[in-house]
């Protein structure tokens, strides 16, 4: 980590480092920071996450969804991501939408998820 900054795969060329490149994998990594204060468990391994998009610039669109419409987290949980997001290295604008189709159920969750909640 670079600071407060996670940073994303540097590249090396025969002319030196060329500029981060933004990945999946690190903006995921950011995701998982995030918790839901009720559930303990981050959000991207309860299946929140619904769609990372990248473009070329830096610019990054996510769909996320909540457990329920009326999550008491509605308001700040897309902030969070919005915010862990933009800590990364190459990150232009952010952009959170909560969508609700199709609506999250249990299924969306990883192993581990269900695990840690005792949901197997």
């Amino acid at each position: 980590m670079d600071g407060d900054k996670m940073v994303p795969v540097t590249t090396w060329t025969p002319d030196g480092e060329t500029k981060p490149i933004l990945t999946e994998d690190a903006i995921i990594s950011a995701i998982a920071t995030v918790y839901d204060p009720e559930i303990p468990v981050n959000i991207y391994e309860l299946g929140l996450i619904y769609a990372i998009e990248i473009a070329p610039a830096g610019d990054v669109k996510v769909e996320m969804t909540l457990t329920a419409p009326a999550c008491p987290s509605a308001q700040e949980l897309p902030i969070m991501v919005r915010d862990a997001i933009a800590k990364l290295e190459g990150v232009g604008q952010v952009d959170v939408e909560t969508v609700w189709d199709p609506p999250w159920d249990p299924s969306r969750m990883s192993e581990d998820a269900r695990l840690s909640l005792n949901m197997f």
